[in-house]
């Protein structure tokens, strides 16, 4: 590894600003920028970031072997799209060159339970050329490490419960989209909630298939026993529309969602296990209204009960600052695809 960490950036929306910001702060450096919007493409990074120019502009994704060969960055930080599918090409890509990557893909967090055909090709070419290509973000801290935390000191767990909700807008029109904010409800119920109205065999066999739209508590649920050790028996999931009394304006969206559409979803995941504990989490994404905020709360049942109740976290700086202080971790860990459960516990890196 060179003397600073070279990082490419892989999209460069909104959470970009805050990845590329912390590389630099870390004493990192961005030696490459990649983007499919027009808009940007031959931006500077520094106006990106809000500051002055670094010299580094952004190429077209049709560029992208070309920046990572030129370049030969240390790491790649992927920040585009929410399933492993749609970041497939870019983790590949990174494989296939033998860079290490890290992506805010929610389902890359823990996707061999969701897409084992995806997770299972890059992990080979991974394995093949060296490298590490992993998932991680908010989830990796609160709704993983923090639970697993206080699983460790419990003497007995019946069931871990868990809710997340957090605002779409900061996410940018993909997200925000898989989440059915905008769609009316008759809408909702055929594009989102009928995916789960399905026997365990068919919706096995859509994972199998790489066809499975998995929420974010399916893959942590994954994450979660993985770290724990549990053995999964059985995993469900059902997801309800979220709506609102009154019309409101979605910037993301570009569009009023109407008042009774789907500001967005609720999510709930069920996981029984061969120990006897039960995993019950829940995300709730949605356009928030003034009333709303974010929350993440999750409560252990057994021996003692114990409770985490966290109010208005910084979720989308959290989630860049996760990433960021991972990436020394990526680098020193094992080829292949690794989920972070097997990285070890996060800390604070004063540098990366």
């Amino acid at each position: 590894m060179s003397e600073k960490t070279k990082v490419v950036q892989y999209g460069t929306g909104k959470m970009s600003v805050y990845t590329m910001r912390y590389v630099y702060e870390k004493g990192g450096e961005i030696v490459g920028a990649i983007d499919v919007n027009p808009d940007v493409i031959g931006k500077d990074i520094g106006e990106i970031i809000g500051g002055e120019n670094k010299g580094v502009k952004v190429s077209s994704v049709q560029d992208a072997e070309k920046v990572i060969k030129e370049t030969k960055p240390d790491i790649v930080i992927v920040t585009t799209m929410s399933l492993i599918k749609d970041v497939e090409d870019a983790l590949m890509l990174c494989a296939k060159l033998g860079v290490n990557a890290i992506t805010t893909c929610e389902e890359a967090f823990f996707p061999e339970n969701s897409n084992p055909s995806v997770t299972n090709k890059i992990d080979e070419m991974a394995k093949k050329t060296g490298c590490t290509i992993t998932g991680s973000g908010y989830q990796d801290i609160y709704w993983g490490q923090l639970i697993t935390s206080i699983a460790g000191s419990t003497q007995k767990i019946t069931k871990i419960k868990g809710s997340s909700s957090y605002n779409v807008e900061d996410y940018g029109i993909a997200l925000a989209k898989a989440h059915g904010a905008g769609l009316s409800l008759e809408e909702f119920d055929k594009q989102v909630a009928s995916v789960d109205r399905i026997s365990d065999e068919e919706r096995q066999a859509m994972i199998n298939k790489g066809e499975y739209l998995p929420s974010y508590m399916w893959n942590v649920n994954g994450w979660l026993c993985a770290k724990l050790g549990l053995t999964v028996k059985s995993q469900t999931q059902v997801t309800v529309p979220q709506t609102y009394s009154e019309d409101i304006n979605s910037s993301t969206l570009g569009m009023v969602v109407k008042a009774g559409d789907a500001t967005g979803m609720s999510a709930v995941v069920t996981t029984e296990t061969e120990e006897g504990i039960t995993i019950e989490s829940q995300c709730i994404g949605k356009v928030y209204s003034k009333e709303d905020f974010d929350k993440n709360e999750w409560t252990i049942e057994g021996e003692p009960n114990t409770t985490l109740v966290i109010n208005r976290p910084s979720t989308v700086e959290l989630t860049c600052a996760t990433v960021v202080n991972r990436i020394p971790d990526v680098i020193a860990a094992k080829s292949g695809y690794v989920p972070t459960e097997e990285m070890g516990d996060l800390c604070f890196k004063f540098k990366i």
